[in-house]
């Protein structure tokens, strides 16, 4: 059959990704991206060191960055990503530009990181008081609170997992669990942090609960590289995404005219009362499995986690007195 009617695939534009050889997301950056754009993804070479301030360091040194780069632009990307949270807050806002610097000379591209790009989605939705989830350890936590005070931004509450490996396991369970402990007081916004962690769809969820926005590192990641190129992300029911939703039914503010009205006809009465003891069962076999104890994330208890972390993911984040995670 005679195709050239269609006149050949469509002009192709480019994003360059740079991510850490234990990326395993690849999918769900996908999910942000426009038809017409491509992503073409490279990784750092492998070092035998779990989730640390160390291997942060190792996966953002500036010759690694170097022939990433210089790989990537043999295919002419329009702009480059690091896709890493934990390797580009490390050193700082001044380790964080010098990276981008450090790219954009490596391969004449234009360039950004995960958490430069974080900084610039946090002042784009005018927030400046931050909860913050990580699956990462207390120490690596700690550094992407400094750094975000460094950015003027204040930390308001926290809660982390402790992981050092296998993070992108994590269920979205875990990552709202962790969501609903760390917003305390005052909050402009929360943030997800770790390019590794699994967050797309629970996006709308939370800000539709919570009544802020949310915001992720591969979400901030992709909505930069996409600005950067004029592209338009996909992201329906995310603030950051979709500006509608700042303003829409999920939105980002509880007023007392959107507080539900007292019922009155004892008719809506009761056949509320009907709907919610029906729910009641129906959740119950949910609530019993959400309370028992699960495996490691590879059959061992112990494995990916910290010391005293206990029986696996879904127990819970270490919360300490003033409503972040406590000290090991």
């Amino acid at each position: 059959m005679d195709v050239s009617f269609l006149g050949g695939p469509q002009p192709q534009r480019g994003v360059g990704v740079v991510a850490p050889f234990d990326f395993a997301l690849d999918r769900e950056l996908w999910r942000w991206v426009p038809d017409e754009v491509s992503l073409h993804l490279t990784r750092t070479p492998f070092v035998p060191v779990e989730v640390s301030l160390d291997l942060a360091r190792l996966v953002s040194e500036h010759e690694t960055l170097h022939d990433a780069v210089q790989a990537l632009a043999a295919v002419a990307p329009e702009v480059v990503a690091y896709a890493c949270t934990s390797g580009s807050f490390v050193g700082g806002v001044a380790g964080e530009r010098a990276m981008c610097a450090a790219m954009s000379q490596a391969g004449e591209i234009p360039s950004l990181t995960t958490s430069g790009a974080l900084l610039e989605a946090l002042q784009e939705i005018g927030a400046r008081r931050i909860a913050v989830v990580t699956p990462y350890t207390r120490s690596v936590t700690d550094s992407l609170e400094e750094y975000l005070a460094e950015g003027g931004m204040t930390v308001t509450g926290r809660a982390y997992l402790g992981l050092t490996r296998h993070i992108w396991k994590v269920p979205y369970r875990d990552v709202v669990d962790m969501a609903r402990q760390a917003v305390v007081g005052a909050t402009d916004a929360l943030f997800i942090s770790c390019t590794n962690l699994p967050t797309y769809d629970v996006i709308p969820q939370l800000e539709a609960e919570l009544r802020m926005p949310v915001l992720s590192a591969n979400q901030v990641t992709m909505w930069a590289a996409l600005r950067a190129i004029g592209a338009p992300p996909v992201g329906p029911y995310q603030a950051l995404m979709d500006p509608a939703a700042r303003s829409g039914p999920a939105g980002m503010s509880v007023s007392p005219m959107s507080r539900p009205l007292p019922v009155t006809d004892p008719v809506v009465e009761s056949v509320i009362e009907a709907v919610e003891s029906v729910e009641a069962v129906v959740d119950e076999p949910e609530a019993a499995l959400a309370g028992a104890a699960s495996p490691g994330l590879d059959g061992d208890p112990a494995d990916g986690l910290d010391p005293g972390f206990g029986s696996g993911l879904g127990e819970g984040p270490y919360l300490d007195d003033s409503g972040g995670p406590s000290p090991m």
